[in-house]
């Protein structure tokens, strides 16, 4: 990193700015081809500006040697975007980049779409909570039309509307090349739910979208029923993410029969909806069977009390598959206590896979919350190790998805 340090320095004199200390400490220390320069690190310091950027860009272009760039939490605007989309153009080999959590707005957004109609090298972009809106949202959609190397994008908490989404979801019926997309917490302001008819549309057609994330989207049962017709057909998704949204025990109802139909489905998360003991035992039934591939499912705060959560107790038991389960922030009475500290005692459920951990008191078993979840730590991931932190176990499951599919790739064909 040594000859990038004396480019950062000279580009610092050319631009009569003074070098970022921050910048410099990470580019000595940097020996995996990526920049961790998240705003919200507190061994970074100040978060960087637009000026900064700007340096960085220069200093970056023409190198080979930097994969990865992560820039959350800092204080770049459309200025900062206009250096970002300067290096996404002229860059042969960055792969990542990550501008979660700025002041990117929808003119930032379009100039980072334009720059990446050609650019050969990226594979994922993390936009998450810059404010884009509609206008930002559709140039990006627009721009999957002819990319075709992007295979991750994150578009949550961008205020998209109802608009945007649909851009999206027309888009992927005929993109190839995007394995995974967030379009969590829209600005949808229709009962209708377009959005999940659509989505649904699209899953019946796409044949390599595996990760696909809908949280807060309002969505109801009958969204559901429309995104379950469409997940009986599809043979690629592994990954379905339906937190935050309106799902009852319906909702469970036809999530279980797509279980039972639709053996590529491996990680569900229903986190904060309200399927209660009904639609547990609905999912439970579906994961019972013999055929039944999902490895992690989460259920927190759904009402479910001890009937639904002693029938995934007993499907955990049955089907081997299953490894991980969250489960807090239902009613954990002291039986479900009592099968949950044995699974995890025994064995069988390790105590990173769940969000629960058992201790006793006076002779009685009860479950204390544990900080592990699929992606409980999304917004924020540990400096070192993010693959291995049981916070965000999701994001271990997909990658060890992604090495099966390489070795074995016909068992998923």
């Amino acid at each position: 990193m040594v000859d990038i340090m004396n480019r950062y320095l000279s580009v610092c004199a050319e631009v009569q700015q003074p070098p970022n200390t921050c910048v410099l400490k990470v580019l000595e220390e940097s020996s995996d081809g990526s920049l961790k320069l998240a705003g919200n690190d507190q061994l970074n310091g100040d978060r960087l500006t637009d000026d900064d950027v700007l340096v960085l860009s220069k200093t970056l272009v023409g190198n080979s040697a930097i994969k990865g760039l992560d820039l959350r939490y800092n204080c770049i605007t459309d200025k900062g975007a206009v250096y970002v989309a300067d290096l996404i153009q002229e860059s042969e080999s960055l792969e990542s980049l990550d501008l979660m959590c700025n002041n990117i707005e929808a003119d930032g957004a379009e100039v980072i779409a334009k720059s990446l109609h050609k650019n050969k090298s990226l594979k994922t972009l993390k936009m998450t909570g810059n404010k884009i809106g509609n206008k930002g949202g559709m140039t990006l959609a627009a721009m999957l039309q002819s990319n075709a190397t992007l295979e991750e994008m994150d578009v949550t908490d961008c205020d998209l509307d109802t608009q945007s989404v649909l851009a999206f979801a027309i888009v992927l019926k005929n993109n190839r090349r995007i394995r995974a997309i967030n379009i969590s917490r829209p600005l949808i302001f229709s009962l209708q739910e377009e959005t999940t008819v659509h989505m649904a549309q699209m899953l019946v057609v796409n044949k390599t979208l595996r990760e696909l994330h809908m949280g807060k989207h309002g969505m109801t049962d009958t969204g559901v029923k429309r995104l379950c017709e469409a997940l009986k057909l599809n043979t690629s998704l592994c990954y379905l993410d339906l937190r935050c949204n309106r799902i009852t025990r319906d909702g469970a109802k036809c999530l279980s029969e797509v279980l039972k139909q639709n053996c590529y489905l491996e990680i569900l998360d229903l986190s904060s909806n309200r399927i209660e003991d009904d639609g547990a035992v609905y999912l439970s039934e579906a994961i019972k069977l013999p055929d039944s591939k999902l490895k992690a499912l989460s259920v927190t705060s759904n009402n479910i009390g001890k009937e639904g959560l002693m029938s995934l107790d007993e499907a955990m038991r049955v089907n081997s598959c299953l490894t991980h389960i969250y489960i807090w922030g239902n009613k954990l009475e002291e039986p479900v206590c009592m099968a949950f500290s044995r699974l995890i005692t025994s064995g069988r459920l390790l105590e990173e896979h769940t969000d629960v951990s058992p201790y006793e008191v006076d002779g009685h078993v009860f479950l204390a919350e544990a900080s592990h979840g699929l992606r409980r730590h999304y917004y924020w991931t540990s400096r070192y190790g993010e693959y291995g932190d049981s916070s965000n176990s999701a994001l271990a499951l997909m990658a060890s998805d992604s090495s099966a599919r390489q070795i074995y790739p016909d068992s998923y064909s």
